[in-house]
């Protein structure tokens, strides 16, 4: 793996670290679950060439960061605030950042360019698209939509029983995670499984490890996992309610900055709503959406299935600011 240049950011009582290199306006990399600064290893590179400073950061409940214990640790305007903490540590109190997110990681830099509008210069999303703010908690959403199905959000809602199966073998846990919510063909990340389902039941444990994959960068994965365990991630899950009765301003607000939006074609996120893909219902909710790219093949970890049009769609964006 090659080395990298970390620094601990301390907010708000909390420390981040982030991996920190390169001179120039800053781009802010928030990674999503159950990921890692390094879910970005295939973009720092090219943001340093064309004359970035790149900080990716551990999200706070992963990795070397701190890891609250407190579900409520863990609701968006935590994770915003996180964010516009490693802008000022970096950039000043009045500097600004191009925010590029993946995962969870999008609707926290979506929502950071909200709330803070400000400090974002710019901001990618990839995977999640930004579709305001419903009448009612996605989860309640989730909850109808899948009344009598399987739907790992779901599972995730008691504390504890997440935890248990999929601390219980991390190396297993993440090649199955990483493989079924991948482009490969005929995998699924929920399976059609009955509503009393584990998560991990009945998915494909991959031999040998797709090409994107390999050994070394799943091994640094499951090192971090071992360290971090699965509480803090899971509890970002567990804060939907919350951040709904948190953030009213999501009702009316539109994203502001120019912006981007990257997914895969095999992405299971764009099909949570059966029959429909999230990404033809997002445009309304932005000012200057310029663009939206949808590679062809590639599944839910778009930025690393496939570095090479990922880097080009976001360079090419970034170049045209």
């Amino acid at each position: 793996m090659k080395s990298r240049t970390f620094k601990t950011v301390e907010t708000r009582g909390i420390r981040l670290r982030v991996m920190v290199e390169g001179s120039g306006p800053l781009c802010v990399l928030v990674h999503g679950w159950p990921e890692s600064w390094y879910s970005w290893r295939h973009q720092i590179d090219p943001l340093l060439a064309a004359g970035y400073r790149v900080a990716a950061l551990d999200v706070r409940g992963y990795g070397g960061s701190d890891k609250p214990h407190a579900i409520e640790a863990y609701d968006m305007i935590e994770m915003t605030d996180d964010v516009v903490g490693v802008i000022d540590a970096l950039a000043g109190p009045e500097g600004q950042a191009i925010l590029i997110g993946h995962d969870w990681g999008a609707p926290i830099v979506w929502t950071t360019s909200i709330r803070y509008p400000d400090r974002v210069r710019a901001v990618i999303g990839m995977s999640v698209p930004h579709l305001g703010r419903g009448k009612l908690p996605s989860i309640d959403v989730f909850k109808e939509l899948y009344k009598d199905k399987f739907f790992y959000q779901l599972y995730f809602q008691k504390p504890g029983v997440a935890e248990a199966e999929l601390e219980a073998d991390v190396p297993a846990t993440l090649r199955k995670l990483y493989y079924n919510a991948s482009g490969a063909d005929g995998v699924s990340m929920n399976g059609n499984k009955g509503p009393n389902a584990s998560l991990l039941e009945g998915m494909i444990d991959p031999n040998p490890l797709p090409a994107w994959l390999p050994k070394e960068d799943l091994d640094y994965y499951v090192e971090q996992f071992r360290s971090s365990g699965f509480r803090g991630p899971l509890n970002r899950y567990r804060n939907q309610e919350r951040d709904h009765a948190s953030l009213p301003e999501l009702s009316t607000k539109l994203v502001p900055q120019p912006a981007l939006f990257i997914a895969g074609d095999r992405d299971p996120v764009l099909r949570f709503v059966p029959g429909v893909s999230l990404a033809d219902l997002c445009d309304r909710w932005y000012a200057d959406l310029r663009g939206k790219v949808i590679v062809p093949g590639a599944g839910h970890w778009v930025q690393q299935e496939t570095p090479e049009p990922v880097n080009e769609a976001m360079l090419k964006f970034l170049r045209e600011l």
